[in-house]
């Protein structure tokens, strides 16, 4: 088979990029398009995919909901003009709505994984119109069929998506050299909220961050005796960063090696996405100050207490001091409960490839 896999983010990157080498592993080729997106750019560059060719068509579309539609219908005219020649069997991506509507107007099959019914518009540009629908069986069929996915369309696996690239991570000391960081001190990592994502305008309105507070506050009460390194995602955010706390936080010029980073740390706050999950994962004590209401992700992780919820600065403030203050006790804790989530889980890798290929040979 000739599979078609297009990827828009670095989680995408981390998931796809198995998916793809498994994939060329049992002799199918791959072709690979991306699009201008300094973390993802920024990812592949690090990971240095000498091997892998990625095609960047597009871009980003920033803040605006303008700005999002028009980035997405020039994306979706060129990779049109790109994959008429191509011609793959079939197509795959973790909700593209370029992907699949370039797929479903030049009549490719087209399969769509997706953790995130939170991102409403999204899934309903890519669902309805997507062959089969890959997701994690914590999220209920109903939740899909009302974004309109067909029952009989949804195939489910017992896992979580980030067990696809932490199933055989080894954690890289490295990246703790690169950013000049003292294992021997505590360190925070913090994960600034996306705040150009169309799911989230709402909850943060003119783009002021949620996660700015906690900063101002830790900083306050630590006064240098922890290493607090904060993780955003926009050059916007970089810049107002570290006008705001000059030397007081460490900010990376660009993207890291944010598993290995996060298996080093002594806490992590995210603002809701993947790295919440990948740090309960890696048993790394996890405070969630996601701005919107919980993603179903999240509270499944609440409820299995890998992840501790606090919206409100001054509580998630006060969790974080808790934390660090009592970490032998509490990182034991979450590293046990990581370990036995992870017990519980299949590779979602093995049955999309399945699902994939059954359906060509019906073909």
């Amino acid at each position: 088979m000739l599979i078609w896999i297009d990827t828009l983010t670095p989680k995408q990157l981390n998931f796809l990029g198995e998916l793809g080498k498994k994939l060329e592993t049992k002799g199918h080729n791959v072709f690979r398009t991306t699009r201008r997106y300094k973390e993802l750019n920024e990812l592949i560059k690090l990971r240095n995919i000498a091997s892998v060719r990625f095609l960047s068509v597009g871009k980003h579309g920033g803040p605006s909901l303008e700005g999002k539609l028009a980035a997405s219908v020039k994306r979706t005219e060129k990779l049109a003009h790109i994959i008429s020649r191509l011609k793959p069997d079939l197509s795959i991506a973790f909700a593209s709505p370029e992907a699949a509507r370039t797929a479903f107007g030049l009549q490719i099959p087209h399969y769509t994984i997706n953790d995130s019914p939170h991102s409403n518009a999204v899934a309903r540009l890519t669902i309805p119109i997507s062959s089969k629908l890959f997701s994690p069986a914590i999220i209920p069929k109903k939740v899909w069929t009302n974004l309109g996915a067909r029952r009989d369309k949804i195939i489910q696996y017992n896992a979580l998506d980030p067990i696809v690239w932490l199933k055989t991570f080894t954690p890289d000391s490295m990246v703790l050299d690169e950013l000049n960081l003292d294992r021997a001190k505590p360190i925070v990592v913090i994960r600034v909220e996306e705040t150009f994502a169309s799911y989230l305008l709402e909850h943060v309105p003119d783009r002021r961050s949620v996660t700015i507070p906690i900063i101002k506050r830790l900083v306050n009460y630590f006064d240098h005796a922890v290493q607090i390194v904060v993780l955003p995602r926009y050059l916007e955010q970089i810049s107002s960063i570290r006008t705001a706390f000059q030397n007081e936080v460490i900010v990376p010029k660009g993207v890291v090696d944010g598993p290995s980073l996060l298996f080093f740390s002594s806490l992590f706050i995210g603002a809701g996405g993947t790295m919440t999950a990948e740090a309960a994962m890696l048993g790394t004590p996890t405070i969630s100050c996601y701005p919107g209401e919980p993603t179903l992700v999240e509270k499944f992780l609440k409820r299995r207490k890998l992840v501790v919820k606090a919206k409100d600065p001054e509580k998630a403030v006060k969790r974080a001091i808790k934390s660090i203050n009592n970490y032998d006790r509490i990182h034991k804790l979450q590293q046990e409960r990581a370990r036995s989530l992870i017990a519980e889980m299949e590779d979602p890798l093995e049955i999309i490839i399945k699902v994939l290929e059954d359906d060509f040979m019906k073909k």
